[in-house]
């Protein structure tokens, strides 16, 4: 195809179809300023017409320009011209292609004229056009045509009468009736110098005879954004222009034929489509014993139905429209009428997915396009296709959308398939639909950012499946309400279904974006998703193929040659060698793409199966040299073909280069032996030069901060898991701390990898800790990270390293207790028959230890204390039941440690150097009181202790709920944000409906009930709601003398309540300093010695106005009520007579009189900094920011290591 009409006419297009809507929209009173601000012009009504500034419309358009109004504000002034420009480009392309092939029902053109080279054929056929296109009130737009001077108003109307009919059969490119970009279609449309006649008169109509004109005409309509964008820090609304690129027809060709067309032929190798598979290349001659595998793998018959293709970066649709010429064909073998096929290939065999709207509009078009050709009725099938763009969900209500569609409802009244085996649905249930819902949604998040690498569990495909087809059912049955949630919804599902689905086939050109050119988001996700492949997307897209693909599929992609050479994707090279097949491959260097000149762009374009065979012989062709055409021709050709290398051979080359060419003596020069250290990265991790500055334990920041990353530093002696406490600061990819002069940045490689860490420097034994993906690591916590990238591999090094033996070796490696990374390095890595042992044991405790380090709230994923939520009526019988669980799980666990040590020592002789038996004291759970006090107490002493931590733990978490950091209704943290913002949306959503949280965060920590609803009684309210009213005194009870074991000390005469009032005002605030070591995050707002006021206050939930609030509604009210008993006592003391009880009296107006002038104090104090409207900035730590409030804070000094500034 001659594409240098396209070529000139696209790029000037998108300028003025830009300009055009720009037009339309200040007309009607949308623009930005000199500075890019919006600006909303004011209305003013005359009758039935409106005026923005000095242009006049009907009233009618109200509504479409007030949604036009709000989608400038929600998606940018310029990002809504530019999506409204390329919309009606699309349609408008998509209308010419049409009018020209004879597919639009009515027979006539629209954009233009068969004879007439500036006129419009339909407004010469107007009673024809109105009756095909349905419209309304035909007889008036045949009096506006025999009028003579409405030719403009009536043919914007049949235009977009001809839009709204197009809309039935395509509505992801045309939308229906009252749409808001139809009020964009620019003025002026039978003008000669109207934006339709460059689209009519810059492209010869025979350029419009294949299908493939569209996707040209998106690639250059972009090429000037790109070129804009392109070598820069890409923004997500960006990637697409940065990343696309049309494939050549040829390479597609070569990639379908070989994945398709192959499956096809590996069943039916007699087939007739080989003759018509011009790329198609035979494979190699292969021995017996592969032979034989592959035949065990070929399946006996196919049926053309169940083949699923899918391009996850399909762009304009061109892999797919070469992937339906060969389903056809394959159809058409089997014996299928040719007016079906169109329907099963788009409804059962073809999947698409992008990021890009426009292109995907395109990509749907030229589908149906397809299928036009081969049945002429097909708009009228209603295709609901599987080519979508991803949208992102980040704006969604799930529960008000949940609540919209009402989906139980309609399961129970039969009217859709329920699946599930929930019975009871609502808002804020964990019902199965709900749950698939949120968690699904949660996945799309950016995923304009992250496209088709989001990964959706397989397991979920059939439940999406079934919620997808009731989805649709309502779409049509439904009520109103119904409708609007379903309409939102059903893309979520759609394209969540399509990424959960295996496929027999994955055929893409990826998008091409190396590190430097993506955002922070985008590189973060590389890292964590695919550290094998990070370095660029079209790596990534390779490596995530082979997830989408059924056991037997084939991925077949054209991409850069990078991948093959480079020491980055070494990784990569070394899974795909070890557990794939490299079937073809068409290594085609540098000019392969005609429109792309010089050599920086390299590509290959190749096929490979999911599965592995030993020996298999790949076949490879050399087509480096030349221009496009030569090496077309060469590849039809068959000519520079290598067959004679087996795959694994590459292995055998140092760095395993996909070295194709290279000889069988080159090959045998090559050999292996891999050293002790290269069976793991071990190394120290970063020096911030600022703690302080830079690391912050995690419950100190905005849990909504993303620029905070999980950070291992360290910490206690505990083995397996644990210790996860601290985040630093990683905002914009750690720019900051890459900027600090004495910060040291080692192994940034391994950043947000999961391994293993240790304490390095330790008064005790060394502990190694698992961790998941997600964490730096910093000098005081190393990381060890296997290159057998797997968890087998981890939980063995992790189950050796903790070993007896691991200790006893590291006794000689490291005498001064300083546990570096290079003494680490150097013990002996032993391997035998055992290491699935020692692996599936290790994997067992680490799942215990992290069980038992998310029971404690110190835990990112605590979710629950776990005396709560099993519906007993006694707290007794709670305490027995998480006492017996903890006791098993120490139990477990040292059998465990046991088993691993017995299997080292024994599978190596050592049994007289190493002792195998594990002490209590050495199993590292929190829940395990001989680790936790150690063993200087007795067993009665120590069950005591942690009876009475575990009842001031559960206290810890009811004024967690009070404050709303927890609560009854969710599951983990629900709040931990910053400056209260967000917290009322959570009590709308119903998030704190069982135990409604304070209101303020502002909880009073009386010695005595000065007020209603204080810590106290909340307390007594929240054992109430979850044990009931039945036992409440007796679980009060309980409470009280689990206080007494330790954490207090009894007091003859208490009532349980006032016990618990105690522990609250004398003991609760040291505890938590204790938790949360020193970084408190309900803060302890005190009078003074005297104690005349003290509350807590939520870090998370104070703002400017807590202070303020804290003194109307609680200071100011109590120093009344202390004068109050001041004056009272005055008067009952003159009505005495008794010596002793005028003392008595005497001495309470004393105690109260000084309270009152420690809180007057206080309270002038308080006034002056309530007048400060002082801010917190989280991410400066609770050091800093407790810092701020002079003396209204206790322990000021403990904290900051300041003393307190005085106001």
């Amino acid at each position: 195809m001659n594409t240098s009409n396209i070529k000139k006419y696209a790029p000037l297009a998108r300028t003025q179809f830009c300009h055009a809507i720009t037009q339309k929209l200040i007309s009607l009173g949308i623009s930005v300023d000199k500075n890019g601000d919006l600006q909303i012009a004011d209305m003013t009504k005359i009758g039935d017409r409106v005026r923005f500034g000095r242009y006049e419309y009907p009233k009618t358009v109200l509504a479409l320009r007030n949604r036009l109004v709000e989608r400038s504000h929600v998606q940018g002034y310029t990002q809504l011209i530019e999506h409204v420009a390329y919309t009606w480009f699309n349609r408008l392309c998509a209308i010419r292609y049409m009018e020209l092939h004879g597919y639009l029902d009515h027979g006539f053109r629209v954009l233009s004229h068969p004879i007439d080279p500036i006129g419009f054929e339909v407004l010469a056929h107007v009673p024809e056009v109105v009756r095909s296109l349905e419209l309304s009130n035909p007889q008036r737009l045949v009096e506006m045509k025999l009028a003579g001077d409405q030719d403009e108003a009536l043919y914007r109307e049949l235009l977009l009468g001809q839009c709204h009919f197009l809309h039935k059969a395509m509505p992801f490119l045309f939308d229906s009736l009252n749409d808001e970009t139809e009020l964009l279609l620019p003025d002026n449309l039978t003008r000669t110098d109207s934006i339709l006649r460059g689209l009519v008169d810059s492209i010869p109509e025979e350029d419009w005879k294949q299908v493939e004109i569209i996707g040209w005409l998106y690639q250059f309509y972009i090429s000037e954004r790109k070129e804009q964008v392109i070598g820069k820090v890409v923004k997500s609304e960006d990637i697409p222009a940065a990343t696309q690129l049309f494939t050549p027809n040829w390479i597609v060709q070569y990639l379908v034929q070989n994945s398709v067309g192959r499956q096809w032929l590996q069943t039916y190798p007699d087939s007739s489509l080989k003759e018509c598979m011009a790329y198609y290349i035979e494979p190699a001659e292969q021995i017996a014993e592969v032979q034989v595998q592959l035949a065990t793998m070929t399946p006996n018959s196919i049926e053309p139905e169940s083949i699923k293709v899918l391009d996850p970066a399909c762009g304009s649709g061109h892999i797919l429209i070469e992937a339906y010429n060969v389903l056809k064909r394959i159809y058409e073998e089997r014996g299928y009428r040719s007016r079906e096929i169109p329907r099963l290939i788009l409804e059962n065999n073809l999947f698409g997915l992008d990021i890009d709207d426009r292109a995907v509009q395109l990509s749907g078009f030229v589908l149906l396009m397809m299928a036009r050709q081969d049945d002429r009725r097909i708009f009228t099938r209603d295709i609901r296709l599987n080519v979508l763009s991803l949208q992102e969900s980040s704006q969604l209500n799930i529960p008000a959308l949940w609540q919209g569609i009402n989906l139980h409802q309609q399961s129970c009244t039969g009217s859709t398939v329920d699946m599930f085996a929930q019975s009871n649905i609502s808002t804020n249930s964990q019902g199965a639909e709900y749950q698939l819902l949120e968690r699904t949604l949660a996945l799309f998040t950016q995923a304009k950012t992250f496209g088709s690498l989001i990964q959706v569990p397989q397991q979920d495909e059939e439940a999406l499946k079934v919620l997808l087809r009731q989805l649709i059912e309502l779409e049509a049955s439904g009520d109103t309400h119904q409708k609007e949630a379903v309409h939102i919804l059903i893309p979520f599902i759609h394209q969540a279904w399509l990424l959960a689905q295996r496929y027999d086939v994955v055929v893409a050109n990826p998008p091409y974006m190396g590190k430097k050119g993506m955002n922070g988001d985008l590189r973060e996700f590389a890292r964590k998703q695919f550290p094998d492949s990070k370095s660029d997307l079209f790596a990534m897209f390779m490596q995530h193929a082979f997830s989408l693909l059924k056991v037997h599929g084939f991925n077949a992609q054209v991409n850069m040659q990078s991948w093959m050479f480079l020491s980055s994707y070494e990784a990569l090279r070394e899974w795909l060698l070890d557990t794939k097949i490299f079937v073809t491959m068409a290594h085609l260097g540098s000019r392969a793409f005609g429109q792309i000149s010089g050599e920086v762009v390299q590509t290959t374009a190749w096929i490979m199966s999911k599965y592995h065979i030993d020996g298999y012989l790949p076949v490879f062709f050399r087509l480096i040299e030349g221009g496009e055409e030569e090496k077309k021709s060469l590849l039809i050709e068959k000519k520079n073909r290598f067959d004679k290398v087996k795959q694994d051979s590459f292995r055998q080359i140092p760095g395993v280069p996909i070295a194709y060419w290279i000889s069988t003596g080159l090959m045998n020069l090559f050999k292996n032996n891999l050293p002790m250290e290269h069976y793991a990265d071990i190394g120290a991790g970063l020096s911030t030069g600022n703690n302080d500055r830079f690391l912050k334990m995690w419950t100190e920041i905005n849990h909504l901060n993303r620029d905070w990353v999980p950070c291992q530093k360290g910490g206690s002696y505990r083995k397996w898991y644990g210790n996860n406490e601290f985040v630093i600061d990683w905002g914009n990819n750690g720019e900051k701390l890459k900027k600090f002069k004495g910060s040291i940045l080692r192994n940034v490689h391994n950043y947000f990898r999961e391994g293993i860490s240790w304490t390095r420097v330790s008064s005790a034994s060394t502990a190694f800790r698992y961790f998941e993906d997600g964490f730096i690591f910093e000098s005081t916590g190393p990381g060890f990270f296997p290159k057998e990238n797997d968890k087998r591999a981890l939980y063995f090094f992790a189950g050796l390293l903790n070993s007896k033996l691991a200790t006893v070796l590291l006794e000689f490696i490291a005498p001064t207790l300083d546990f570096l990374s290079g003494h680490i390095a150097k013990l002996p890595c032993l391997q035998g028959n055992w290491v699935d042992v020692i692996a599936e044991n290790s994997s067992k405790l680490i799942k215990i230890a992290k069980e038992d380090w998310d029971s404690y709230e110190i835990s990112w994923d605590f979710k629950q204390n776990p005396m709560v939520g099993n519906n007993e009526r006694m707290l007794l019988s709670a305490y027995k039941r998480i006492r017996t669980h903890f006791s098993n799980n120490i139990e477990i666990m040292r059998d465990l440690e046991f088993e691993n040590n017995s299997v080292i020592v024994k599978s190596n002789s050592l049994e007289q150097d190493i002792c195998v038996d594990i002490s209590l004291n050495e199993i590292t759970l929190t829940c395990n009181p001989h680790y936790r006090y150690g063993n200087e107490s007795t067993e009665l002493e120590l069950e005591n202790r942690f009876q009475s931590d575990t009842l001031a733990e559960l206290i810890s978490y009811i004024i967690g709920c009070m404050m709303g950091r927890y609560s009854l209704d969710r599951e983990g943290l629900v709040y931990a944000h910053a400056g209260n913002q967000g917290f009322a949306e959570l009590v709308t959503q119903g998030a704190y409906k069982t135990f409604p949280a304070d209101n303020d965060g502002i909880l009073p920590l009386m010695a005595s009930d000065w007020f209603d609803g204080d810590v106290t009684v909340r307390v007594r309210e929240f054992v109430r709601k979850v044990w009931g009213e039945d036992y409440l005194q007796e679980n009060l009870d309980f409470i009280a003398k689990s206080l007494y074991l330790y954490v207090i000390k009894e007091k003859r005469g208490e009532s349980s309540l006032d016990t618990i009032r105690r522990y609250l005002s004398i003991q609760f605030w040291k505890d938590h300093l204790k938790t949360y070591k020193k970084r408190p995050i309900y803060w302890l707002f005190s009078s003074g010695k005297e104690k005349a006021f003290e509350c807590l206050v939520y870090l998370h939930r104070y703002n400017d106005s807590t202070l303020a609030r804290m003194r109307t509604e609680y200071v100011v009210p109590l120093l009344a009520r202390y004068q109050s008993n001041i004056d009272l006592l005055q008067e009952q003391r003159k009505g005495v007579s008794s010596a002793a009880e005028i003392n008595l009296l005497k001495k309470r107006q004393e105690g109260f009189t000084r309270k009152f002038n420690e809180l007057r104090s206080f309270d002038d104090r308080l006034r002056h900094y309530t007048d400060m409207r002082i801010t917190l900035d989280l991410d400066d730590g609770v050091k800093v920011n407790y810092g701020k409030f002079g003396d209204l804070l206790a322990d000021v000094k403990v904290i900051t290591g300041n003393p307190p500034e005085v106001a």
